[in-house]
């Protein structure tokens, strides 16, 4: 594959800001930070997606400042931004403004968005998938062209967008266009078709697909030696960053602490 080159592997973990006080979710991302995940992400939704559907839940760009104040290794994020329910513009800023807090660490994950029960109850237009995809497509050169007017500017010139999402037809498209990272949930074999697709997309508008690094998810509890065969079958499609999406009340990190053992035993 053509991404499968030098890339290191990396671990993140998504701390789920729901069913959990806000003083847990800072102590959970402390423990993230120490242990030396490279990305620590959150997600932006106003309920919760599993459990008590109207339980404990925050949102997540508030979230994403404290987060940056709090840490200091791990890049943040929120997997993924839901494009519908900011201006472009305001997202540009205040992505700047949290780059800014967290030392350069921040990372803008975004994507189409798809919750309706978010967008009914908060008063967004939730319009079809089709119309939502043509808003991000639309809006990520607005992202971009408000960040080269901002002062300051972001910390490293620009800021590391990561597009989530494996739609083949439009999505891998504005994948190619616009992402420094593409995530997407599946097996290794699928990862792997949807990942050619993606490189067909590059070469049609003239990009070197290597320059995107590839992402998926790990299933949080599931023994570790069953975990890292996935993790190895993804890596031989040039599949290298996983994430692993951890829940509140709790936040068990054992998982993410066994692969962040295992990814320092394959990089070195």
């Amino acid at each position: 594959m053509s991404n499968s080159t030098t890339r290191a592997i990396r671990i993140s973990v998504q701390l789920t800001p729901q069913h959990a006080t806000y003083a847990r979710m800072r102590e959970a991302w402390i423990e993230a930070d120490a242990i030396g995940v490279d990305t620590i992400f959150n997600w932006d939704h106003f309920y919760p997606l599993s459990g008590e559907a109207d339980g404990l839940h925050f949102e997540a760009y508030t979230l994403l400042a404290a987060m940056a104040e709090v840490t200091s290794h791990a890049q943040i994020g929120s997997l993924v931004t839901c494009n519908s329910y900011r201006n472009p513009n305001l997202l540009a800023d205040m992505a700047r403004t949290i780059d800014h807090i967290s030392g350069g660490r921040f990372v803008l994950g975004i994507g189409s968005g798809w919750a309706e029960r978010d967008y009914f109850n908060y008063g967004y237009e939730f319009g079809t998938a089709a119309s939502r995809l043509k808003d991000l497509k639309r809006d990520l050169p607005i992202i971009r062209d408000r960040w080269t007017k901002l002062n300051p500017g972001p910390m490293n010139g620009t800021i590391p967008i990561l597009v989530g999402g494996g739609g083949e037809k439009v999505t891998l498209r504005i994948v190619a266009e616009h992402a420094d990272t593409w995530h997407a949930w599946g097996d290794p074999e699928t990862m792997a078709r949807k990942s050619a697709i993606l490189d067909d997309w590059c070469a049609k508008i003239g990009r070197n697909p290597a320059e995107i690094e590839r992402s998926t998810g790990l299933g949080n509890g599931k023994p570790i030696a069953e975990n890292i065969a996935a993790a190895e079958r993804h890596v031989a499609n040039g599949v290298t960053h996983f994430t692993v999406g951890v829940s509140g009340p709790d936040y068990d990190l054992t998982t993410v602490r066994d692969l962040v053992a295992w990814r320092n035993s394959v990089n070195g």
